[in-house]
């Protein structure tokens, strides 16, 4: 993936691709109107490692290291029902994730919950999943990106004016185009990752900031309160894509609607369901997948190998897991996971019972 699209992704998803450590300045910023360009070089929001995408612009002459690099690009990032374009023929298509179902995926899309009806949908679709396995099928397509995530329940995972800033038609900054205001074009970087910190402070939820002008900020914290498994239905949604991307047909998905383990489906509090980060487990037929959401790598396991592993994401606990698994086998698979850097607990195996 290059370099250009690899900033669109983390600024369009709110999820770095790369560990930016104590940034002092935005790595990606849209502009929406080029007459903004000016002030926003004068101020210290951005600095030599800044890509600044800017509408209509010639680009930028300056060799690395001599200053932001400058993006051209027409059309929109913001607005749903539009196209972003960038020569040579990129094209990147923007929708509202309430019609998306409906529309028809004709190459690289983001979808944006732009306004409380399309959270709603959002948050429909989440729950039929969770309940019942039934993933939307366009949220699955490997064309998708779904934009704002740490603010649909993935967690901040460092989003902020560090990652990402959007400059609308009038100057207000904020990190996404139905952000929380947080300034003005111009404004320091301190001042505006401080205005960032303060709205983050008077909410419970992760990411109060980059939906905060699509969605009231009561109605999202509570929803995401009671649905604490947003984050673990995220990571399944990009181990559908990944599998999809491969020619499989995913069926299921443990912890959402169903269980490879009898009895699994009715242990209660699993363990596996407020861990976005942990390992998910898929079936496509009678072939059965992991996926790592952190390295964002999928692999296939047999049978016998996956039921322990469930077992063990579940309960959280060799122990309690041996009334579901036999425990030969759950030490074998606990102990082969663990030395690949896989922890299927969240203690240490010997503290699980070993």
């Amino acid at each position: 993936m290059s370099a250009l699209k690899v900033r669109l992704m983390g600024w369009s998803t709110g999820r770095a691709t790369t560990a930016r450590v104590a940034p002092r300045a935005a790595g990606t910023v849209v502009l929406e109107d080029a007459a903004h360009l000016d002030a926003l070089l004068a101020s210290d929001a951005v600095d030599d490692d800044t890509m600044i995408f800017v509408p209509g612009a010639a680009g930028s002459a300056a060799e690395p290291g001599d200053g932001p690099e400058l993006v051209p690009y027409e059309g929109s990032l913001a607005e749903p029902g539009t196209e972003f374009t960038h020569d040579p023929g990129f094209y990147l298509q923007i929708q509202a994730y309430g019609i998306s179902e409906y529309m028809s995926i004709v190459g690289p899309t983001v979808v944006r919950v732009a306004d409380e009806g399309d959270f709603e949908a959002y948050l429909n679709d989440a729950d039929r999943a969770y309940e019942e396995g039934g993933f939307a099928d366009f949220l699955t397509n490997p064309a998708i990106q779904l934009a704002d995530l740490p603010a649909l329940g993935a967690g901040p995972a460092g989003d902020g004016p560090g990652l990402r800033l959007h400059a609308g038609p009038s100057g207000t900054l904020s990190t996404s185009p139905g952000g929380t205001p947080l300034g003005t074009v111009g404004d320091g970087f301190g001042q505006l990752t401080e205005a960032w910190t303060r709205a983050n402070e008077r909410s419970d939820a992760p990411c109060a900031v980059c939906l905060g002008n699509a969605v009231p900020e009561p109605v999202r914290a509570a929803a995401l309160a009671a649905r604490p498994w947003l984050g673990r239905y995220l990571a399944a949604v990009q181990a559908l894509r990944d599998l999809r991307a491969r020619g499989i047909v995913v069926d299921g998905v443990s912890g959402f609607g169903e269980r490879l383990v009898s009895g699994l489906a009715d242990h209660g509090d699993p363990a596996d369901t407020v861990h976005a980060d942990r390992l998910l487990l898929l079936r496509a037929g009678e072939d059965l997948y992991a996926h790592e959401p952190r390295r964002g790598r999928s692999f296939r396991l047999g049978r016998d190998v996956a039921e322990a592993a469930e077992a063990l994401l579940v309960c959280d606990s060799a122990d309690v897991a041996a009334s579901y698994v036999e425990r030969a086998r759950l030490d074998t698979v606990g102990e082969r996971f663990g030395a690949a850097g896989l922890a299927l607990t969240t203690r240490p195996l010997a503290a699980a019972g070993k």
